[in-house]
């Protein structure tokens, strides 16, 4: 498994640098006539990519097309994601106070065919949309979910601006469809 400064098949907001923290991760794929084989999980090679973290719990999503979750995050929460089917339009976006890239997120696009994972630290955002019929999408996270300690920021926040690629109007939670923007946050 690598980290690697990747270019990804977007753009980091305004030409910036990435995101600090932010890690792409490659497992090694292993490939013949049965199928493959690969590591989703080794804390040795996660460790080797600059990634020091216990993860706690994993969840999965299932999404359709134009499902829209986030922007969520957590002060004590990292994850480290990738999508196990279908392909997403992922958004990191930087909430940590003091941070040199605060406001800044960067997008990507992800298929589960490539089997990269994407870490992202705590206090940073995550959403992601569903771009095919079929998304499952894993999530490792260094904390227990903790409804108190979770906040979300509204997907279209205009001071944001990120261009999702929707085909359609986006499907989103009850929750999601209220998130406040960063004004009414007073970030």
């Amino acid at each position: 498994m690598s980290a690697e400064n990747w270019t990804p098949p977007c753009r980091a907001h305004a030409g910036t640098a990435p995101i600090s923290g932010v890690r792409i991760v490659r497992p090694r794929v292993f490939a013949d006539e049965r199928g493959l084989f690969t590591e989703s999980h080794s804390t040795r090679a996660l460790t080797e990519a600059g990634i020091h973290a216990t993860f706690l719990q994993d969840n999965l999503s299932h999404s359709k097309r134009n499902v829209l979750r986030g922007l969520h995050g957590a002060p004590n929460m990292a994850k480290l994601v990738m999508p196990i089917r279908g392909e997403v339009f992922d958004v990191v976006v930087d909430l940590r106070p003091g941070s040199p890239t605060y406001r800044v997120w960067e997008s990507y696009v992800m298929k589960a065919e490539e089997f990269s994972q994407l870490y992202i630290p705590a206090g940073c955002l995550h959403g992601f949309l569903a771009l095919t019929d079929e998304v499952v999408f894993h999530y490792k996270q260094t904390a227990l979910y903790e409804p108190s300690a979770e906040f979300g920021v509204a997907w279209d926040d205009p001071e944001l601006a990120i261009p999702w690629p929707l085909d359609g109007p986006p499907i989103l939670s009850a929750k999601d469809a209220v998130n406040p923007t960063l004004l009414e946050l007073g970030l």
